[in-house]
């Protein structure tokens, strides 16, 4: 475990500070700062970005993402055990990390950054699908945020980047797809986390796009979407009939066959279903 910087092993900080990963707030620390400094390189050159980090722990991937040249860093951790780890980070880097105590589900990180923004995390696996969805979902587009560069559990990652026709693709493709490109750049496997979790990982990276990939209300968008695949295994004419009464029409308006179910349709043509939906 070659050091990225002045500071001690990632193993010597968890033992100084007492620092066990907590089930409860769905830590796993990943300990190898050649790693952490690899997630920080798929971000893209941050030397003129700030970037917001979401549970870093005991500070891997800040270091990696500070060695990798952020201009600067602020940090949200929800575990105060960490904070004084976190704080030899920031004196070997001055002026470059703010580290916040709070719960990332309630602060507005926004009143502490400085675009241009990109998102950089190990993201918790108990709030991580919640908060990709929140990035994806702004009032305004396109977002505060130039990229998301954040590690899932695999299956989560591989529902982000599911193409039509498989069991993986659903509602969390086309919200990510839909406004974003987003691809898988890395995996990991359990034992490179303390502890080790019982699934392999991957780093998704996402770069917003500046304007969605098709037209359509985004609300009545994920209207048509939640109910198609709600009931997923059924034909789009029952699935939603809750939608619209003349649902069948409005299927047909898109160049949608009734019989067709969720998966079969691409996210151009969940589009131009939502438009006939909101048409009428």
């Amino acid at each position: 475990m070659a050091a990225i910087d002045g500071l001690p092993p990632l193993r010597e900080v968890i033992a100084t500070h007492g620092l066990s990963a907590k089930k409860s707030l769905g830590q796993n620390f990943l300990l190898d700062l050649n790693l952490t400094a690899k997630i920080a390189r798929q971000a893209g050159d941050l030397s003129q970005c700030d970037v917001l980090e979401i549970g870093p722990g005991p500070g891997g991937l800040t270091r990696g993402l500070l060695a990798e040249g952020a201009r600067r860093v602020l940090a949200v951790e929800k575990d105060a055990r960490c904070l004084p780890a976190l704080a030899e980070v920031a004196a070997a880097y001055p002026g470059r990390l703010e580290v916040i105590n709070a719960d990332a589900l309630t602060l507005n990180p926004l009143e502490h950054l400085t675009p241009p923004i990109r998102i950089v995390a190990n993201l918790p696996y108990n709030v991580g699908t919640e908060l990709l969805v929140r990035w994806l979902t702004p009032p305004q587009w396109p977002p505060v945020w130039q990229s998301l560069t954040l590690m899932f559990q695999k299956e989560v990652a591989e529902r982000i980047t599911a193409q039509p026709g498989g069991k993986a693709y659903g509602r969390l493709a086309i919200l990510a797809q839909w406004r974003s490109d987003a691809k898988i750049v890395m995996s990991l496997p359990p034992e490179a986390f303390t502890p080790p979790p019982k699934i392999h990982s991957s780093v998704v990276h996402l770069v917003a796009r500046p304007e969605p990939l098709f037209p359509a209300d985004p609300a009545v968008l994920s209207r048509v979407v939640a109910a198609a695949f709600n009931q997923r295994r059924k034909m789009l004419r029952a699935s939603l009939k809750g939608v619209a009464p003349d649902i069948e029409d409005r299927l047909r308006t898109a160049g949608i066959a009734p019989t067709e179910r969720a998966e079969q349709l691409s996210i151009e043509e969940f589009c131009a279903l939502a438009r006939a939906v909101a048409e009428g």
